[in-house]
Order: structure tokens, then C-alpha cells, then sequence
């Protein structure tokens, strides 16, 4: 019996079907369809079938419709590949075409009608039929990458997508008008200002001005067909300031008056440049329908806006939609040089899939201008497309000409229902052009003369759409003028208006999310904060996070570590830094507050301290006792996030942003490994309040000490945070105890006003025996910015300010030595130093002789220069290690005797002092 004899009988249709679950898994399949695939090499091998161990040949019209099968397969795997999509340049050529002889077909069978049309939409076909078809669907304006998607549903909806209008949308007349206002709106804006401000840097939309009839198009089919109440955006500058009038409907005075660089109405903060500025808007559509919109600020660095986007929807989505994903839908405009160079881009579509991090779906949309700055994309990347990341996790990609706006509507609207239906990302490449250099005062010619003489003879969008629509007969050309004259005497309008402003005004962002907080100075920083709490109340929390749950079953490790959080709380009443922490989030969580900690191995903390997810032996379930408090309780979240610090400091900022009622913190898995999120921290969370008016309070905690272990995760880079400090921009803090910890913590939330908080916290002091704090410590008392001495005053000759985790060295050495003539004194919060508190403790001691700022970081690192900047009420000598390139010494033995001689400095057992040459 011949092997495949079976193919006489079967449905063209159906075997493109199994072909297709073929390629994703070929283990699901029947035995005898998994051989005859394996058999047959549709790309590459000769297109003839024999059974080697029989006569038996495959039929002459089955094996042509195979052909035809594997036709449409090319078409759908690589038509992307051979589109029109670029409206300046020559495609670059890729072989093999889709050239039928590639196929093992012929135009003898151009007029054969094939079964295989069925698949595509178009019936019984033939193949001069079925080629047009799959030309018009594949390598049209829009060219589409998704058949290396794994989820054979996904597959399958994207082919009945496609082959809807053959690819193409079917606009009616009104809605071809409000496509061509849009785009109308878009041009007429750039003209406007390249007339009114020569030479001034815009970073104009030319060249790539559908974006905003795309972004037209997303938000009122995402509100009408899906109920989507709310937008996040993010975007750099390229088209920003047409993105603000045209969707966000700033007043287009206010944007004047930036331009003509007045001074702004308020005096306590800095400002920012036009193109930097968001905007949040609440929007009515015609339907009746109430939008709310937000532009999320953002600086130059590029991309860097991304996690920040997502933290915002994720927080919304937690809170505001109580986890339906559905009701918000962040949008990232990126560049085609950002996206493909910037690795902050690779790690937010990581994070796109994660428990902690996914918001439903993202819409990226790429103003792909083919150049960046004055580079070439040949230069600029070495993956085929700019959007190849989007290959990281399997998401969709379409490719549309930016001079052919219906194609770019009809994509976005395509990209809306995808992430609608499969709350996935998926990445729109908008390829255009970039009409004059990186800003409006370069020129493009010296770097590219032949695009750019390409480029000047290039109509617009809005002229090339509108001589369609006058050839169909939906418009004239007085109408078009019209539309053109009313837009520009509009613009006229408010740029007269605008000169009678004599400054400028920032709209905050977010206002209703911030409603009842106030931006406050330095001296509402320095009042003290009643964070007591009720005793009762903290032994219910211990209580409960030191009991096994009934019917749970623990590690026997992990009930060890809930023995001993009741013994420290109901026996012995030292608790110590990880209790303390624990109590901390229990008490605010009672008050109603949220908790959210993400960042590397948090849920269990990088030094084992924390176990706040513990997991049932039998069931691995994770149960985190504090979400077992009350009924009424705020909710903890704790998430293990991937290995990133940028990506993941960016989200949860973003999440502060939107949350101020969440305690949202941030921990680095050692404290030096904060300088890989290192923009962050200098854009946007040292500058955001200044720049933008955005109070945040994210929490960075940041593993600081020297235990000997080396250069690496010694040093938080506690002068580079120091150094950022301002007026009153964030708090600095580097507590000595849990319970002063403790403080610091509910203080962050209980304070109507928000600021970044760094805390450099500990690592071997975690356990250290007197690193301990009794609970009344906890239920009693604030945040103590300076924590005294208790020896007594008129014996002390020398005064010693200290920090962290160093005191206990300090203290040991003291107790070791029998002194009682040198103080020690805590500064626990660094910035801002409470200098009055620092008056006080100064004068408790009348015999002081010499007044020292003691570290164990090297001189240039560390403190110090801080201190020497700001710490002006005494003179100040240095105990510390001389200069150094690293933050340790790699030698164990090494560091112990560098540390040994900072200690015997400050009590002047040492023989010899630190020479700045010295090694050893």
C-alpha cells in the first residue's frame, strides 16, 4: 500500500491547517501527517514526492496544490520583506524572492484554478488570482511579521485580520474626512511653526505626520469599540509638541509662550523645555464619551520614559480598575534609532509578561525616520528591522508607509483589537522620514546629500492623501483649502493672543491623582511626624506573622523563622532589622495603606532577612502573612523581578507616580548595583519636582556596608546620591536601628506630601546583637534624624558624627578601649541635615576640642565632601581611608587593616596616618 495515499482524499484547507500546527509543534500530530511533513521541504528542496520504497508518486494536482500551499506560506512568512513600505528609499534586496519559480511553479500555472484559495478568503482560485490577492494582503503599504508566533490562535486571527478587505480598510466618506483633518491638522501645525520660529529646535513630525491621525484613530476605536476609559503615553520629541495640540488639545497659547522662552508664573521651580513637558487632560468624544489622558513627561534620555509608562497603568490598573486590565491602554511612540540601540527597551518588553510588571498589552508605535541624529540605520543596527525586540517575546509587527495614511490608520486599528484580544504588546514600525536634521538649526545634507535631495522634492502626507480624495471624488480642492485656512487662522489667533502673556505656565501632571497632597519646602521636610502606633496593636501583626496558617504546611527552616519572631517580639523584646521592617509594613497596611516592593529576590531579601512569601511544602502556594492582618487592611505586593535595575526602578517610579497611598519601594540586591538605573535616579527622581511638578515617594532601599567582601556591593555610591541633593528634592538616610528604621518608613506615608526616600540599608548589621530595638521603641517616639550619645558630656573631648552601620565599629573599638572621652553621634537622615537637631547635641558638649566626621569609605567616596558642603556649624577633620580608585580592597586581610586604621584614627591609637600612596 502506497504511504501516502491518504492525500487523494483531503481538503486542500485542512492540510494547510495541519501544516501550520506542523511548524509550531510537530508532536501534536497524527504519525503518518508528521512524515509526510518531515518529508517534504517546502522552501528548499526539489518539489517532487516519491515513496522510495514503492512506485507510488504523489498525484500531479495534489503536489501543485502543495506548491500553491507553500506559496502562500512565502507570502506569509516573508511578504514583509518585499513591500512598499518605504516612501524615500530603495528597499534593500532580499533573496530569495517570492518569484513563483522559487516555488516550483510556472506561468502555465497562472490560469489553473487551486483549491488552496479557500485559505486566503478568496474561494477556488487561480493563481494569477491568488497572487494578486497575497500581494495585495502581504506587500502593500503595510507589510506584517507574525507567523513566528508559537499560539496557533494568534496565528489564525491574524490571517483572518489580514485578509478582511484584502489588508485594506474600507473607509466611508466621513471617516476618509476626519482622517484627512487630522493629517491636515498635523502639517499645517509644523508649517506654522517653521514660519513663526525659524531655526528654533521643535524636533517637527515632518515627514512622519500620520502619528497623529494614528493616534486619532487608537483612541476614539479603543474608547467606542472597547470601553477604555483611560491612556498612558510616552514619547520622546520627535512630533511631541504636534502630539500636545493635536491630541492632547494643550492651549495652543500656552505652547507659544514657550516658545517665545518667557519666564514661568511660579518661582519655586525650574521648569523644563517645551518638548519635555506632559500634559494630563480629561477628554469628551462625540459620543459623550469622558477619556482620560495623560503625556507622561520626560527627559532627553531616550526610552527612559518607558518603564515609567508602565508603572503608571500598572498602578492604575491595580488601583483605580481593580485589575481589569482592559480599561487602560499604555502607548509608546519610540524612534527607530532609540529602539533598536537603547537596551532599557529589551528590558521593559521582558517585563511585559511578568506577574509584577504586565499592564494587558502594550501599543508601541515607531516614528521610524530611518536615521538617528545624523546616523545612518545601516550604521545603527544590525538586526533587519528596527522593532526586531519584538521578536523576544513572540509579539506581532507591522510594517506601514507613513505617506499612506489610511495604511497607518488601518494598522493601528489592527494593533488595537490584537492587544484587546490577547492583552499582548505588539509594534507598529511607522517608516517615514526625518524632513530636516535632528533639530530644525542642523544640517541633514552634510551627512546625507542624496536622501535628503530625495526628501526636499517629497510631498507631504496631507497632499498625497488629498489628491486621492479628490480623484475618488470625497472631497475638492476647496474644500481642502478651507480646512487648511480655518487650522492656520486658529493658530494666528492664539499666537497674537499669546503676546499679550508675559510668562508661562506648567500644568501639573496627574492633578486629580494628587488631590489633597501639596508640594512642600525644606522646612515642612524638618517637622517631626507622629508615626507612634498602638503596642496592642503591633503584637496582633507579630502575632500573625509568626503563626503557621492552619491547614499550611512550612519548610521546617521557615516555622524556625516564625519561632523566632515571636521569641524576639514576646520573649526576649529585641527585635531586629527584618521584624522591624515587617512590623513596619504590618502597621501601615492595618492603616489602609498599600505596599508594593519589587526589585531582585526581595520576597525572600538578598542577605535571608525578609521571608515575606513564605510557600506551602505540599502545595507551593505563596502566602504572605501580612495580607492575612484584617478584612480591611491595605494589600501587599511583593515581586522577585527580573535581573534589571533600570527597567525596574523606571516601573516602579511610574507606580509612585500614579499610587501615592502605596508604600512602593524599590530594593537593589546590593546597593552599587543602583548605578545600572543610574539615569533614573538623575532625571527623573532628583529632578522631577523641579522640572515638572511631580512629587513622587518611591522608596530605594540600597544594601550599603563594608564587610570585607571586596570592591563590588561594598558601597552604595552614597556621594553620587548626596551629590544630587538640592534644597529639598528627596530624603537621604542611613538608620542605625530597626526601629528608627521602622519610623522612617511610616513616616514616608503618613506626611501629606510626597519625596523620593534612599535609604542605605544593611547588610551584616541585620543580625548584629545590638542592632536591636525593643517594641515599645516601635510603638512610641518618630523618626529620629540624629540619634546622641549617652555618655556623659563634660567628659568628651572629641566629637565624632558617624553614620550607619560604622557606629558599631566605632562602638566596639570604644568599648574595647575604656573610653569615655569621645561621643559618638548618629546622623541617620544625611539630607536634608537637621541642623537645629545638630545645634543641640553640639552644645550638650562644652569641652569639646575636635569635631570629626568618621566613615570607612574612602576619602573621595563616602560622606565626607557632602559633609564639607553642608555640615558648616564646626569645623570638621576626616577619619576615613585616603583616596581610592575602588570602593575596598579585593584582599580580606587587606581591608581589615585599612578599616582597623580609620577606627584607631578617630582614637588615635594608630602610629602612623594613611599615606595616599599607600597600598596596603
Amino acid at each position: 500500500m502506497d504511504k501516502f495515499s491518504f492525500l487523494n482524499t483531503v481538503h486542500t484547507g485542512y492540510i494547510s491547517d495541519l501544516y501550520d500546527q506542523y511548524l509550531i509543534n510537530p508532536d501534536t500530530l497524527e504519525p503518518s501527517w508528521k512524515s509526510f511533513f518531515q518529508g517534504y521541504d517546502f522552501a528548499n528542496e526539489e518539489y517532487s514526492l516519491t515513496d522510495e520504497k514503492s512506485d507510488f508518486e504523489v498525484p500531479e494536482n495534489v503536489l501543485k496544490e502543495f506548491k500553491v500551499l507553500d506559496l502562500i506560506n512565502g507570502y506569509r512568512t516573508r511578504g514583509h520583506l518585499f513591500t512598499k513600505t518605504n516612501p524615500v528609499r530603495e528597499r534593500r534586496k532580499y533573496t530569495p524572492t517570492l518569484a513563483i519559480e522559487n516555488f516550483g511553479l510556472s506561468e502555465k500555472d497562472l490560469d489553473t484554478v487551486f483549491d488552496a484559495g479557500n485559505i486566503i478568503g478568496t474561494g477556488k482560485a487561480n493563481l494569477r488570482t491568488i497572487i494578486k490577492h497575497l500581494e495585495t494582503v502581504y506587500c502593500d503599504s503595510i507589510g506584517v511579521e507574525y507567523m513566528y508566533i508559537r499560539n496557533p490562535e494568534e496565528i489564525k486571527w491574524f490571517q483572518k485580520q489580514l485578509n478582511k478587505n484584502s489588508n485594506h480598510p474600507d473607509y466611508t466618506p466621513e471617516t476618509k474626512k476626519y482622517v484627512l483633518q487630522k493629517l491636515n491638522q498635523a502639517v499645517t501645525f509644523e508649517n506654522f511653526l517653521q514660519t513663526k520660529y525659524v531655526g528654533q529646535k521643535r524636533f517637527s513630525l515632518e515627514g512622519g505626520e500620520t502619528l497623529i491621525p494614528a493616534m486619532g484613530a487608537v483612541i476614539r476605536l479603543a474608547a467606542e469599540n472597547y470601553n477604555v476609559k483611560e491612556f498612558v503615553f510616552g514619547m520622546a520629541h520627535r512630533g511631541r509638541l504636534n502630539t500636545l495640540i493635536n491630541i492632547f488639545r494643550k492651549p495652543i497659547r500656552d505652547l507659544f509662550n514657550e516658545f517665545e522662552g518667557k519666564d514661568f508664573e511660579e518661582k519655586d521651580f525650574d521648569g523644563d523645555v517645551k518638548y519635555h513637558l506632559g500634559l494630563t487632560i480629561t477628554k469628551t468624544l462625540k459620543n459623550n464619551t469622558e477619556l482620560k489622558m495623560n503625556l507622561v513627561p520626560n527627559p532627553s534620555h531616550l526610552e527612559t520614559v518607558g518603564p515609567i509608562v508602565e508603572g503608571i497603568a500598572r498602578a492604575k490598573i491595580d488601583k483605580t480598575y481593580n485589575g481589569d486590565n482592559s480599561k487602560i491602554l499604555p502607548i509608546i511612540v519610540h524612534g527607530d534609532a532609540a529602539i533598536a540601540g537603547q537596551g532599557l527597551v529589551y528590558e521593559v518588553t521582558q517585563m511585559s509578561q511578568l506577574k509584577g510588571y504586565s499592564t494587558g498589552g502594550t501599543i508601541h508605535i515607531v516614528v521610524n525616520n530611518q536615521i538617528g541624529f545624523t546616523t545612518n540605520y545601516l550604521d545603527a543596527r544590525s538586526s533587519t528591522y528596527c522593532t526586531d525586540v519584538a521578536k523576544v517575546t513572540l509579539s506581532p509587527v507591522l510594517h506601514v508607509n507613513a505617506d499612506d495614511v489610511e495604511a497607518v490608520t488601518h494598522a493601528v486599528e489592527i494593533a488595537l483589537n490584537f492587544r484587546m484580544q490577547f492583552k499582548r504588546d505588539i509594534f507598529i514600525d511607522l517608516l517615514g522620514y526625518r524632513k530636516y536634521g535632528h533639530n530644525e538649526g542642523d544640517e541633514p545634507r552634510f551627512t546625507q546629500p542624496k536622501l535628503y535631495k530625495a526628501i526636499s522634492k517629497h510631498s507631504n502626507p496631507r497632499d498625497i492623501y488629498a489628491e486621492k480624495l479628490i480623484a475618488e471624488g470625497v472631497i475638492d480642492t476647496s474644500y481642502l483649502n478651507k480646512s487648511i485656512e480655518e487650522f492656520k487662522n486658529l493658530l494666528e489667533e492664539e499666537y497674537n493672543e499669546s503676546k499679550k502673556i508675559d510668562s508661562s505656565k506648567v500644568r501639573e501632571f496627574m492633578q486629580d491623582t494628587w488631590e489633597g497632597f501639596t508640594r512642600k519646602d525644606l522646612d515642612s521636610m524638618l517637622i517631626s511626624e507622629n508615626t507612634t502606633y498602638p503596642k496592642s496593636k503591633l503584637e496582633t501583626i507579630a502575632k500573625i506573622v509568626s503563626t503557621v496558617p492552619q491547614g499550611v504546611k512550612f519548610l521546617r527552616k521557615a516555622e524556625k523563622i516564625l519561632r523566632d519572631r515571636n521569641n524576639m517580639v514576646f520573649e526576649t523584646n529585641k527585635i531586629d532589622w527584618g521584624m522591624g521592617e515587617t512590623l513596619a509594613y504590618g502597621s501601615l497596611l492595618q492603616e489602609g495603606f498599600d505596599v508594593r516592593i519589587s526589585g531582585q529576590d526581595v520576597e525572600r531579601g538578598t542577605f535571608s532577612h525578609r521571608h515575606a512569601i513564605l510557600r506551602d511544602e505540599i502545595s507551593e502556594e505563596r502566602i504572605n502573612l501580612l495580607n492575612t492582618i484584617s478584612d480591611k487592611q491595605g494589600k501587599m505586593e511583593i515581586y522577585n523581578s527580573l535581573l534589571s535595575e533600570y527597567g525596574v526602578l523606571g516601573f516602579d517610579y511610574g507606580y509612585a507616580m500614579a499610587n501615592p497611598n502605596s508604600l512602593t519601594i524599590w530594593e537593589a540586591q546590593f546597593g552599587d548595583f543602583s548605578n545600572g538605573a543610574q539615569i533614573i535616579f538623575d532625571q527623573y527622581m532628583s529632578a522631577a519636582e523641579d522640572k515638572w511638578k511631580l512629587q513622587n515617594g518611591i522608596v530605594v532601599l540600597l544594601p550599603h556596608g563594608y564587610e570585607g567582601q571586596g570592591s563590588e556591593h561594598s558601597s552604595a555610591r552614597m556621594e553620587r546620591f548626596l551629590q544630587l541633593c538640592a534644597i529639598d528634592n528627596m530624603n537621604i538616610a542611613d538608620c542605625s536601628t530597626p526601629a528608627n528604621f521602622y519610623h522612617l518608613l511610616r513616616r514616608q506615608m503618613k506626611r501629606d506630601f510626597r519625596k523620593p526616600l534612599i535609604v542605605f540599608t544593611p547588610k551584616s548589621l541585620l543580625r548584629h546583637p545590638l542592632a536591636t530595638s525593643t517594641l515599645e521603641e516601635f510603638s512610641e517616639g518618630s523618626f529620629q534624624e540624629v540619634i546622641d550619645d549617652i555618655i556623659e558630656p563634660e567628659n568628651v573631648i572629641k566629637l565624632v558624627f558617624c553614620t550607619g552601620k560604622f557606629y558599631y565599629d566605632l562602638l566596639a573599638e570604644r568599648t574595647n578601649l575604656d573610653r569615655n572621652d569621645i561621643a559618638l553621634v548618629r546622623i541617620e537622615q544625611l539630607f536634608p541635615l537637621h541642623l537645629e537637631k545638630l545645634k543641640e547635641v553640639i552644645n550638650r558638649y562644652p569641652n569639646v576640642k575636635n569635631y570629626v566626621w568618621a566613615q570607612e569609605e574612602p576619602e573621595n567616596m563616602g560622606a565626607w565632601s557632602f559633609m564639607l558642603q553642608r555640615f558648616r556649624l564646626v569645623h570638621l577633620e576626616v577619619a576615613s581611608q585616603p583616596f581610592y580608585a575602588v570602593p575596598a580592597a579585593g584582599s580580606a586581610a587587606r581591608f581589615k587593616r585599612r578599616h582597623q586604621r580609620v577606627i584607631d584614627n578617630v582614637f588615635e591609637t594608630s602610629k602612623t596616618n594613611f599615606d595616599s600612596n599607600e597600598n596596603i
